[in-house]
């Protein structure tokens, strides 16, 4: 027989509820995006009231926000070769784990202007970052470069769903890419 669990405290209660409305808001959004995902079906996919929904976000636009906050960004630097490696760590994990965030921001930014605005920043901060870190008087092409190729990756991996992208062992896929990113990152040179 398992033992009882601990009740929880209602301010544990109201944190975990509202885990489960973002957990279930960031995969809605990911796979329907902002124009098709309601209160509703994220309170049903939550397993709450959409009352509540509403009381815990205040609007969908505020929800959409707190569930497309990306962790923090790993800091990219150091020699071409270790930034080269950053870079394709950084696209081994979005293979392997679906970066939900990522996801809801890049399916909803065509249609959404918030979405559309927040793909902007994130992609204007991560190429300055690249940018920075690579040796070249073109480094902010060679930074653009990285980051559509990041964003193709992803994009035909999770949401077009390529066969052949979907069924490569990510190691195969980082092996192929090592190249190219060494030769924007100047590690090559």
């Amino acid at each position: 027989m398992s033992e009882p669990r601990p009740r929880l405290s209602r301010a544990e209660q109201r944190r975990a509820t509202e885990a489960r409305i973002l957990a279930a808001a960031g995969r809605l959004f990911a796979e329907s995006g902002y124009d098709q995902t309601t209160i509703r079906a994220i309170a049903g996919a939550a397993e709450v009231d959409g009352g509540l929904v509403m009381h815990y976000f205040g609007s969908k636009e505020e929800l959409f926000h707190r569930a497309t906050q990306a962790g923090p960004v790993r800091p990219v630097g150091g020699t071409p070769e270790e930034v080269a490696e950053q870079i394709l760590a950084q696209i081994a994990d979005s293979l392997v784990n679906e970066p939900i965030a990522s996801l809801a921001v890049l399916r909803s930014m065509l249609t959404h202007a918030g979405a559309s605005e927040a793909a902007i920043e994130g992609a204007a901060r991560y190429r300055a970052q690249l940018s920075d870190a690579i040796p070249a008087d073109d480094a902010d092409v060679r930074a653009a470069l990285i980051s559509a190729t990041l964003i193709g990756v992803a994009v035909s991996r999770h949401f077009l769903k390529f066969d052949v992208l979907r069924d490569t062992p990510p190691e195969q896929i980082i092996d192929l890419l090592r190249p190219c990113l060494r030769s924007l990152t100047r590690a090559d040179d």
